[in-house]
């Protein structure tokens, strides 16, 4: 299947170095509740998506899978974090990161990646979040 056009963004965003590798960041601020960007990629079945395999799938529940490994796929930067600023959200085939609450400009954009993600590839090496890294420190 093409690609479909996208939905454009109405805040600007921009991807940098972190201490955990790159990351989706914010440029302005950006309100709760707001469309932050569209997870995109081709969609394929989850049979086809196994084959593949990566780590920048987003299974979308009916059946499909987006392969968002594609540098067009900007939101595949956004990052896990266990208290997260933002949820995806998805639409028939499509993939929509949302604001949960006020995105400060320079913020890290970050979402839940989910519990089979977390426990296949982020629980064996550690969870780097900010939060975690925190409460790691606090020790």
């Amino acid at each position: 299947m093409p690609y479909p056009k996208p939905r454009p963004q109405y805040f600007k965003l921009a991807v940098r170095r972190s201490a955990i590798g790159l990351e989706l960041c914010a440029v302005e601020m950006i309100p709760r509740g707001r469309f932050v960007i569209e997870y995109r990629g081709k969609v394929v079945t989850d049979d086809a998506a196994q084959y593949v395999g990566g780590k920048y799938l987003f299974e979308i529940g009916n059946g499909h899978t987006i392969l968002g490994a594609t540098r067009k796929n900007v939101a595949r930067y956004a990052n896990h974090a266990c208290r997260p600023n933002s949820e995806m959200r998805t639409i028939g085939d499509r993939a929509y990161l949302y604001s949960l609450r006020k995105i400060r400009p320079g913020e890290a954009i970050t979402y839940d990646y989910g519990k089979e993600y977390f426990d296949c590839f982020i629980k064996p090496y550690g969870c780097r979040c900010a939060s975690c890294r925190k409460r790691k420190t606090a020790r």
